[in-house]
C-alpha cells in the first residue's frame, strides 16, 4: 500500500513538472508536423546548461557564495534570448523549461532568436542595493564567456529590474572592453534601453486579450475582467484593461484578492501598492486567489505563479476566456478540460511574448544605433502580436488541436527547421 501511495504522489507531482509537461506538448507538436522521433531528442532539453557559483562579499563583511544558471535551450535560428530571475525558489530544471519556452515564443512571433534562461537563487528583498550589485557583477563574470550580442542576450525577468540589467551591461563591457548595449535589452532609456520595454509583456496580453474577445463575440467595453497577480505585467495589464472600457472586477497578490462586481479602483490600487506589488494588506475584505479564479466573469488573466488552473479546479472556472500572462498556469489536463468546456484558453508562451519582441526591437536599436519612438515600437509590437495571435488560432481550428498545442506547433516549426537545413538533423 505504501508503495502505490508513493507512486501515486510520483504520477500527480509529474502532472505538475512543468518541464516534463513542456516536452510532453513539444512531442506532440512534432508529431502532428510529422518530424522525425530525433527532432524531439534534439529539442527536449537545452543544448547547453552553465552552472555557476557566485562568491559575494556581504555588508557585515562576510562571503555568501550564490548558485546561479544559464541555460541556452537551442542556438539553431540565432543567438537565445531569455530573461535572468532573482528568487529563492529558482531551480535548474524550472530555467531548462522556460529557456524551451523562450525558444516557442520566438518561434511565435518570428524572431531571429532562440530560447534562452538565466537564474540565481537568492532573496532580493533581503539584500541590500550594494550587495545586488556585486551579485549582479557576479554573475555576468561568470557566464561571460557564453553570452554576448551575437551568442546570448539576457533581459529582466523575476525580481529584476533596468538597473540591475545596467550594472550587468556595464561589467559586461569591461570585460570585452568594449560599450556593448547590446548585450542585454532591459536597460534605461539613458542606456539604449528602448520605449515601451517595461510596459511590452503587458501589452502584449492586452492585445491577445483584444483579439481573444473578437473571436468570441464579446465586447471589451464593459467586460468582466479579473487578473489574479499584480507584479509587473498583471498590474499594468488591469490599467489597460481599466482604460479600454473594461470592468476589473477582480485582482489579487501574493496575500490574497480584492472582488468587487462594479469594478475596482485600479488607480487607486496601483497608487497604494508596495515595491513588491502588495496591495490587499490594506484591505480587511479580502477573498482567496481560489475563490478569485473561480470568479464569474468573461475574461481571466493568471498573471502570477505556475499551476494555479488545474484538473482539481478546471470544471469551476466561469470565465469564457483565459489568457495567461504567467508562465505555465494552468495544467495540461485543466487546459483538456478548459477546451472541451469551450473556454478559448490563450496560452503562456503566446499572450506574454510581447516582452521578448520588444527586447528584440531594443537589440534591432543597439545594432544600429537608432532609436524609435514608443509609438513606433507599439505599432510594430501590435502588427506582430496580432498576426501571431491570429497564426496559432487559425492552426488550431484547421488542425483541430487546442490552442496551446497549436502555438507549439507555430513556436517549434522554426527551430526544427533551422536545424534541419544546418544539417543537424
Amino acid at each position: 500500500m505504501v508503495a502505490e501511495k508513493g507512486k501515486e504522489n510520483h504520477q500527480t507531482s509529474d502532472k505538475h513538472d512543468v518541464l516534463k509537461s513542456t516536452q510532453t506538448v513539444i512531442h506532440l507538436a512534432l508529431d502532428k508536423l510529422g518530424y522525425p522521433e530525433e527532432v524531439f531528442e534534439l529539442l527536449k532539453e537545452p543544448v547547453r546548461m552553465l552552472t555557476v557559483k557566485i562568491p559575494v562579499r556581504m555588508d557585515d563583511g562576510k562571503v555568501k557564495v550564490f548558485t546561479g544558471y544559464r541555460s541556452q535551450h537551442n542556438d539553431a535560428v540565432g543567438p537565445t534570448k531569455g530573461g535572468i530571475r532573482f528568487h529563492p525558489n529558482v531551480t535548474e530544471k524550472e530555467v531548462k523549461a522556460l529557456s524551451i519556452w523562450m525558444s516557442l515564443k520566438c518561434g511565435i512571433v518570428d524572431l531571429p532568436y532562440g530560447g534562452g534562461k538565466g537564474g540565481i537563487i537568492c532573496d532580493p528583498r533581503d539584500m541590500s542595493f550594494r550587495e545586488l550589485e556585486r551579485l549582479s557583477r557576479g554573475y555576468v563574470r561568470a557566464i561571460s564567456q557564453i553570452v554576448g550580442p551575437s551568442k546570448d542576450i539576457p533581459a529582466p525577468d523575476v525580481f529584476t529590474n533596468s538597473q540591475i540589467m545596467a550594472w550587468m551591461m556595464d561589467e559586461y563591457s569591461r570585460i570585452d572592453e568594449y560599450n556593448s548595449p547590446g548585450f542585454i535589452t532591459g536597460k534605461p532609456l539613458v542606456l539604449g534601453g528602448s520605449h515601451g520595454r517595461e510596459t511590452a509583456t503587458a501589452k502584449g496580453v492586452t492585445i491577445c486579450i483584444r483579439e481573444a474577445a473578437k473571436k468570441k463575440g464579446i465586447k471589451l467595453e464593459g467586460a468582466r475582467v479579473v487578473v489574479q497577480g499584480f507584479g509587473n505585467a498583471g498590474s499594468f495589464l488591469a490599467k489597460f484593461m481599466h482604460d479600454a472600457g473594461a470592468k476589473v472586477i477582480g485582482i489579487s497578490d501574493a496575500y490574497g484578492g480584492l472582488h468587487d462586481v462594479d469594478g475596482l479602483d485600479i488607480d487607486y490600487l496601483l497608487d497604494r501598492r508596495d515595491s513588491f506589488g502588495t496591495v490587499t494588506k490594506l484591505f480587511n475584505n479580502t477573498i482567496s486567489n481560489q475563490e478569485l479564479l473561480e470568479l464569474d466573469c468573461d475574461i481571466l488573466v493568471p498573471a502570477a505563479i505556475e499551476n494555479q488552473i488545474t484538473e482539481d479546479n478546471a470544471h469551476n472556472i466561469r470565465a469564457s476566456i483565459v489568457v495567461e500572462a504567467a508562465n505555465g498556469p494552468t495544467t495540461l489536463d485543466a487546459t483538456k478540460i478548459l477546451t472541451e468546456r469551450g473556454v478559448l484558453l490563450v496560452p503562456d508562451v503566446l499572450a506574454s511574448s510581447g516582452g521578448v519582441t520588444v527586447s528584440y526591437f531594443e537589440w534591432v536599436q543597439n545594432n544600429q544605433g537608432y532609436y524609435w519612438s514608443e509609438e513606433e515600437v507599439e505599432e510594430k509590437l501590435e502588427k506582430i502580436l496580432i498576426n501571431s495571435f491570429n497564426n496559432v488560432y487559425d492552426t488550431a481550428q484547421s488542425r483541430r488541436v487546442d490552442m496551446r498545442l497549436a502555438a507549439y506547433m507555430v513556436g517549434v516549426r522554426k527551430m526544427a527547421e533551422a536545424c534541419r537545413f544546418r544539417g543537424w538533423i
